[in-house]
């Protein structure tokens, strides 16, 4: 039989928990994925870890959502974070909140995560199958179904759209959502990598490349609005384009006006010394190395690879007996370990980032049930809407909330229906 109340076209966070929701509110459901297992993009996520969601209320999440924050309201509000929480703990996940209220499952398993949502979705009885959808069925400004490769069809007056972005592509997520979208007459607004690596400019960063900096405090700075963006502290590591690490996937979050040259990183690598305290400690160091070359007394403040870096950016030179640098150069020297800057040029390719930001249209969603407002019975969820969040969390809950507030509204829909076709 291929006639079913709801299909559901994309296996990950949105689309299982859509599903799943679907079939548990009764609906006979169809899951399409078109890779050979689901979850394939939750199981890399966190570095394998999964953090699932942000343990806040409903503004927080809202603040961390830039790109059309608000128009999530209603969706986070009918799914929180508490009920994120509460669902995989009940599927026999337990979690743990750490630093940043960002939480994990206990076992520091993606893999858990995406069996509690496969799970969810057998358990409630979700017909799976591995196909990939290449055209959404439409008549009159209403869905009827899909087809798919090799000429399957699959009828349903119900489709969730949940196929996730551009990132990541051998996960899946090749831009199917966005196409099909497009094919319904939507508008996909552009299309950026969010959650990415940094380009830089000039030779710095080629020359550290593989260092990694741990415990370092870190800004971006907006040069053309002249004013600090992020702030952090935690790790970081130098490329032979770049930068990336948790800290720089951050804030690539927060650059939303991308353009060669805007943006400036500054990296304090002695944040627990004030630059009284660094100074002193300097001070000491060239002391006990008087008559050393300053590039040769620095091994015990720096990690190898940076210092001849650091003593190019000086001013200082080389050769110079630590006892001959003066007061201003050493003060000069403390102002660079508080704050070694970088000159952005751009991201990182689409598809290595972690998030795609862009995607369909919310002026042609409904917020309230996440229906298109131009087919009838079409419904998208998670990462196709152009809705992209911080890292903490925020991405899963804006995947989580959007599936089960369209499923739910599908749901009402069809009870809502049928109430009408009983009555005399």
């Amino acid at each position: 039989m291929n006639r079913f109340d709801v299909i559901v076209v994309g296996g990950g966070a949105a689309g299982m928990m859509a599903a799943g929701t679907a079939a548990g509110n009764g609906l006979h459901t169809l899951l399409l994925e078109k890779n050979d297992r689901l979850g394939r993009k939750l199981r890399i996520t966190g570095k394998g870890r999964c953090n699932i969601v942000n343990n806040c209320d409903v503004p927080m999440v809202i603040a961390s959502i830039p790109s059309n924050g608000r128009f999530l309201y209603g969706a986070v509000s009918r799914f929180t974070p508490r009920d994120v929480i509460a669902f995989f703990e009940n599927a026999g996940v337990p979690v743990k909140t750490e630093r940043g209220n960002r939480v994990f499952p206990q076992s520091d398993l993606a893999g858990d995560v995406v069996d509690a949502l496969r799970n969810y979705c057998t358990q409630n009885g979700v017909v799976i199958r591995q196909a990939t959808v290449t055209e959404l069925c439409i008549q009159a400004k209403t869905v009827t179904g899909v087809r798919c490769t090799g000429g399957a069809a699959f009828a349903a007056d119900n489709v969730v759209v949940a196929c996730g972005g551009m990132s990541y592509p051998a996960t899946g997520s090749t831009g199917d959502g966005y196409r099909l979208a497009q094919q319904a007459g939507h508008t996909v607004t552009e299309l950026r990598p969010s959650l990415v690596s940094l380009v830089a400019n000039g030779r710095d960063c080629p020359a550290l490349q593989g260092l990694s900096l741990k415990n370092v405090a870190f800004s971006v700075t907006d040069t053309k609005q002249k004013k600090e963006i992020y702030r952090d502290f935690g790790e970081m590591m130098f490329t032979h384009y770049g930068v990336t690490g948790p800290m720089i996937l951050s804030a690539s979050s927060h650059m939303r006006h991308m353009e060669p040259n805007r943006y400036r990183i500054s990296i304090d690598l002695k944040p627990a010394l004030s630059a009284e305290q660094l100074d002193t400690r300097l001070q000491r160091d060239f002391t006990e190395n008087r008559n050393r070359d300053f590039i040769n007394a620095l091994g015990a403040l720096l990690p190898k690879k940076l210092i001849p870096v650091m003593v190019e950016k000086s001013g200082i030179a080389p050769n110079e007996k630590c006892n001959q640098i003066t007061k201003e150069q050493r003060r000069g020297f403390v102002q660079l370990l508080k704050g070694l800057e970088i000159t952005i040029k751009g991201f990182r390719p689409i598809d290595e980032a972690v998030i795609t930001s862009g995607g369909v249209s919310v002026k042609e969603i409904s917020p309230t049930t996440m229906e298109s407002k131009l087919v009838s019975g079409l419904y998208f969820a998670g990462e196709v809407i152009d809705a992209d969040a911080y890292t903490g969390g925020f991405n899963l809950q804006i995947a989580f909330s959007t599936g089960h507030l369209a499923a739910q509204a599908i749901a009402q829909k069809m009870w809502k229906a049928d109430k009408e076709g009983e009555k005399p």
